[in-house]
């Protein structure tokens, strides 16, 4: 069975439609100015204050930029960055996926548009990050403590660097391992070199790793729940996706760059995310509302995602 009213028009006219699809490079500029911008300050400002508060607040805001690295690389994968493919992918590759752990755009994309064509379908390869739902609280608090220690964080990374350097001969698993990692790896040895030709070498563990082992891995956990989880209608494009009304607080350290305007996304999956907030504005003003699934901030979520 396949999801019904899976057309942009359905929604959308034409003229909306050629508006939300139109790209704005110097947007899509800025909003990486704007996460890589927000990462070297918070690198400053608790390299010249280090202690535990400034630590803490910096694991937040770092892994939440993280996060936003994969929200702009995501819009890569769907061609939304900018018109020029080439330099479209090599931005959402290097300078967005690289040097945090992911790898080739294209890879990504070829996956990703699997889930867009079958949403909650069982052909879905996301279908297992929302099947289990909904799940008691006893359940959720296990989760959330195995993000929060660094426990889940571990395990996936380490399931991905394994399943990199694999090979039938050790020669074989260290060139497949650096074709996968290398570019991360380089990446990643600059940061470590910058951290250290400023005096705090260990910074780089405290707010580039530990964030990645920790926060990040649980508002990822909230970012997958909020998109399918518990959905009413596995086959209603308004209804087997989510979007959630953030605040402030919650786009600052929980849902970057638009990514909780999730409903409006699958509908037209070529509208970048600055243009995601004024799709859900229309889909309103078309008076659709009582027949999409929105809820209001995480919390309400989590009370149908995690009911008791």
């Amino acid at each position: 069975m396949t999801a019904t009213l899976q057309r942009p028009r359905d929604f959308f006219t034409d003229e909306e439609i050629g508006y939300l699809r139109t790209l704005s490079p110097w947007r899509a500029t800025w909003a990486l100015v704007h996460c890589w911008g927000v990462i070297l300050l918070t690198w400053v400002v608790v390299g010249i204050w280090t202690n535990p508060l400034t630590v803490f607040l910096g694991i937040l805001i770092i892994g939440a930029r993280q996060l936003g690295l994969g929200v702009l690389s995501h819009d890569g994968a769907h061609f939304t960055l900018f018109n020029n493919r080439r330099l479209n992918d090599w931005v959402s590759e290097w300078v967005l996926s690289r040097p945090f752990t992911s790898g080739t755009i294209d890879g990504y994309r070829k996956y990703h548009l699997h889930h867009h064509a079958h949403t909650q379908q069982p052909e879905d390869p996301d279908l297992h990050l929302s099947r289990p739902f909904p799940i008691s609280k006893a359940s959720f608090r296990r989760k959330v403590w195995r993000d929060l220690s660094g426990q889940t964080g571990w395990k996936q990374y380490s399931a991905m660097f394994r399943d990199g350097f694999k090979g039938d001969t050790r020669l074989q698993a260290l060139r497949n391992g650096w074709r996968r990692f290398g570019g991360n790896i380089v990446l990643n040895l600059l940061l470590l070199l910058g951290f250290t030709l400023a005096g705090k070498w260990y910074l780089y563990l405290l707010l580039w790793w530990v964030p990645a082992l920790t926060w990040n891995r649980f508002i990822t956990r909230l970012r997958n729940i909020g998109e399918h989880a518990a959905v009413p209608d596995d086959n209603d494009r308004l209804r087997n996706t989510r979007t959630i009304e953030a605040s402030w607080l919650e786009r600052a350290l929980v849902a970057p760059y638009g990514v909780n305007y999730h409903l409006e996304h699958h509908l037209i999956v070529n509208c970048p995310f600055y243009k995601l907030k004024r799709a859900h504005q229309m889909l309103l003003d078309k008076g659709l509302a009582e027949r999409m699934e929105l809820r209001r901030g995480y919390r309400d979520m989590l009370a149908v995602a995690v009911p008791g």
